[in-house]
């Protein structure tokens, strides 16, 4: 994953943290070192001692700085051990000789002589080995300090450039569904439609105006609640079952006495449903029953509460030696697609033929989900 360019108000940043550490620090050092002078008698004041300690440690402030914006510039140098280690190295074969002539520098500066290059060489190549030790320590605390606030950050950075991906992948794929739900509503409205057409034109062949002017009437109301209902994510199962009823009732106007219904339907008014869900099953028990045949038939649909979850059952008889209706496979399809859409797997539609009939039967939760 790409680091993000170092800005330059990072870099500022950057530098007044190191210059607050740095100082609180050398301040903290300082007061060890005058408490010392103190106590022998001293006469350095403490702002003398503070001077001494910032000057010591300038370079290494130097330091921090650069190998923080060296590793933020290039953070394949911290990005495995291996990659830590050679880093390291790297660092302390360069900056500890330097930081031991800079040493020196100042130890010659502060005799008040004149700065002589062969006295700082003497000093230098022949440093306390506690000195060595010191600065050791100090550059090795350092680039420790540094290259775990950089690791830290970079790992922050990709948790929330991980996180903002994971966001937009759900983004896009709620995105992705709601359109597939538009697409089965496109699909189903029309199919709908065209159904209840169709019962009207059958009862206009019939020659019986009064008949088919109340056709019109119930299939005004049914467009009318189609309509609102489809631009809706959720409505209740009162409203649906209403729907339901309506639908049927044209139906029998069709198919008169052949079509009878038998609904069970318990306290479940209050429950969520997504519209239009149980009509193309109603379709579907009707294409693949009565109109395959002459006789007459019974749809028999129970709607009961279980818990928290809806258990919907609607079957229709299988007549034996009926022509069998291909139809447009549209029903059990879409629904089950809408269903899975809609809770995410925590509903299902099954279908079967038993006992001389054809079931379907949805499970889902009473309530929607968030």
């Amino acid at each position: 994953m790409d680091q993000p360019s170092l800005t330059w108000r990072e870099a500022r940043n950057t530098l007044l943290v190191n210059l607050l550490v740095w100082g609180v620090l050398c301040a903290v050092g300082a007061a060890g070192v005058y408490s010392d002078v103190l106590r022998q008698g001293g006469t350095r004041s403490y702002g003398r001692v503070l001077l001494n300690w910032d000057l010591n440690h300038a370079l290494m402030l130097t330091l921090s700085v650069s190998l923080y914006l060296i590793f933020r510039r290039w953070p394949a140098l911290t990005a495995s051990a291996r990659a830590i280690a050679r880093s390291y190295g790297l660092v302390l074969f360069i900056f500890v000789p330097l930081q031991m002539f800079y040493l020196a520098v100042l130890d010659a500066a502060r005799a008040d002589q004149p700065l002589d290059l062969a006295h700082v060489w003497q000093l230098f190549i022949t440093p306390h080995g506690f000195d060595v030790f010191l600065e050791f320590a100090w550059t090795t605390g350092t680039f420790t300090a540094v290259a775990a606030a950089c690791i830290w950050r970079g790992s922050q950075a990709r948790d929330r450039a991980w996180q903002q991906a994971l966001t937009d992948n759900l983004n896009l794929n709620l995105e992705l569904e709601r359109q597939r739900m538009l697409a089965l509503r496109a699909q189903l409205e029309p199919h709908f439609i065209f159904n209840a057409l169709n019962a009207i034109s059958a009862l206009v062949r019939t020659s019986d105006g009064d008949l088919a002017l109340n056709g019109i009437n119930r299939l005004s109301d049914l467009l009318r609640y189609a309509l609102t209902a489809s631009s809706r994510d959720w409505v209740t199962v009162g409203e649906e079952l209403a729907f339901v009823g309506d639908y049927l009732a044209l139906q029998r106007l069709r198919y008169k006495a052949r079509l009878q219904v038998a609904m069970d339907v318990g306290d479940v008014q209050g429950g969520d449903c997504p519209p239009l869900l149980l009509q193309p099953l109603i379709e579907n028990a009707l294409r693949h029953d009565l109109d395959c045949h002459e006789g007459q038939s019974d749809i028999r649909i129970t709607v009961q509460r279980d818990g928290g979850q809806l258990h919907i059952s609607i079957s229709n008889p299988v007549t034996a030696g009926a022509t069998p209706n291909p139809g447009l496979g549209l029903g059990l399809a879409n629904t089950r697609a809408r269903l899975q859409l809609a809770y995410r797997g925590a509903a299902s539609l099954h279908s079967a033929a038993r006992d001389g009939r054809f079931e379907v039967e949805i499970r889902m939760p009473f309530h929607a989900q968030e």
